[in-house]
């Protein structure tokens, strides 16, 4: 038997040194066809397959021959491989069209993928991505619980049938939480995230969502409320409020109400607010144990308070241990969005204050591809860094943040890459990762 590789998403692309692959001679290129004699047609039924301690693995070769090997192993012992598609199949796409859905706000000349809308759970659990389970089957959800797919993020937005339905204008929206709760019952652990419109789901809504929510506790471990983000390019779309400083104001004071409720009740804050709230409402972050291990940090969750208490002690080990890297002599210049910029200017301040002969300059990125309105970092684009900075002495190299590039290459949303920018501006352009020791280390290089 030939099995067709082009036809066939079980291509492995990579085989880690050591491993129980490596050992057997699997080879980049070849072909999984199945686990003890089960098709693999996802990556949640591999990952279940592989589990077992003794495997029968069909591997076709790039010869076309194919090959049986037994396998004893340890439970849950990984084989060492990765697949050309990730997920191995096809990744399934959002049917909803909700009314503050960022894609939509695109203009048009974007890559393609850009414009892919995913709503898969399969992406939720291998790289974190959120969906609404409103594209869902009855398969899709038995297989959940069935390959105890865990945890799960789910966009919840809203727990009110009829404004869920709404919103995401999808008439089969309406059951998300009847969903949430099946799979409270399996003990599917979720993480939830509400995107707060205002005049929509915020107010007398969002305390209702987060009550609804809570009794779901602990399988529902957490809810991150996030404001709406809008471009410029919102022709045709319904009409969407932003927060302001009042506005910022009132949910933050509504959510640490609800702090107390909840610490009382369950132990946890259970509700967390992103820190782009904080900063437009111009109102102090909560301290760091309050965040309680930042289990929403890819939300923008803490992710300040988190870096500047990472960046602190580490530069305190650095003091105590009278570290070389502290007499770094050097003039360099950080680009960010303009929610972060105050915090960056902060911290520049106090990594100076330990190193004499560095110098850092700051500057805020307007943000005028998508709209001055869009402030978060990740969607800065390198059209705006190289008009706002071409004229400007940025010293030695210039620093970005990671999440400016795409998770998996180094390439901005505008499809200019990394080395681009670095060819235009004629400087070395450096990206950081939100983490103290990343980022001061490579400030100190």
């Amino acid at each position: 038997m030939e099995v067709n590789v082009k036809k066939s998403n079980n291509v492995i692309s990579k085989v880690y040194k050591n491993s129980i692959a490596s050992e057997l001679n699997i080879e980049e290129g070849d072909l999984l066809i199945s686990i003890n004699n089960e098709p693999i047609s996802d990556i949640i039924e591999y990952r279940f397959l592989i589990s077992d301690e003794y495997l029968e693995l069909e591997i076709q070769k790039k010869n076309k021959e194919i090959y049986i090997y037994e396998i004893e192993k340890e439970y849950d012992e990984d084989l060492g491989i990765e697949f050309t598609n990730p997920i191995i199949d096809k990744a399934k796409s959002c049917r909803n069209n909700c009314v503050f859905c960022f894609i939509d706000q695109l203009p048009d000349g974007m890559r393609d993928t850009l414009y892919f809308k995913d709503d898969d759970s399969r992406l939720s659990f291998l790289q974190g991505n959120f969906i609404t389970l409103t594209n869902m089957s009855e398969e899709d959800i038995n297989n959940i619980i069935k390959y105890r797919i865990s945890p799960i993020n789910i966009s919840v937005h809203t727990t009110n049938k009829d404004l869920r339905v709404k919103m995401l204008n999808n008439r089969f929206a309406g059951n998300v939480y009847d969903i949430i709760k099946r799979l409270s019952e399996a003990k599917i652990e979720m993480n939830c995230q509400i995107v707060l419109c205002p005049g929509y789901n915020d107010k007398e809504e969002l305390e209702r969502t987060v009550s609804d929510l809570s009794k779901l506790y602990p399988y529902v471990k957490s809810v991150a409320a996030v404001p709406v983000g809008i471009t410029k390019y919102r022709e045709n779309l319904p009409t969407l409020e932003i927060f302001n400083e009042k506005t910022a104001k009132e949910t933050i004071n509504q959510v640490h109400n609800l702090h107390k409720k909840y610490l009382k009740e369950l132990g946890t804050r259970f509700i967390f607010l992103s820190d782009e709230f904080y900063i437009i409402g111009n109102e102090k972050l909560l301290e760091y144990d309050e965040y309680e291990g930042f289990i929403q940090f890819e939300n923008g969750v803490g992710m300040i308070v988190k870096q500047e208490t990472e960046v602190k002690n580490y530069l305190s080990e650095l003091e105590n241990i009278k570290s070389d890297k502290l007499n770094v002599s050097k003039r360099v210049s950080i680009a960010t969005g303009h929610s972060a910029y105050e915090f960056i200017k902060d911290i520049s301040n106090y990594i100076m204050s330990k190193c004499n002969n560095l110098k850092i300059d700051v500057y805020k990125i307007v943000n005028n591809f998508f709209g001055d309105t869009i402030t978060v970092s990740g969607l800065v684009t390198a059209t705006d860094i190289i008009e706002q900075l071409k004229d400007n002495d940025l010293g030695d190299t210039l620093y970005i943040p990671r999440s400016m590039l795409k998770a998996d290459e180094e390439i901005f949303l505008d499809d200019i890459t990394l080395n681009q920018l670095r060819e235009t501006l004629n400087i070395d352009v450096i990206h950081c990762l939100n983490e103290g020791k990343d980022f001061v280390d490579k400030i100190l290089k």
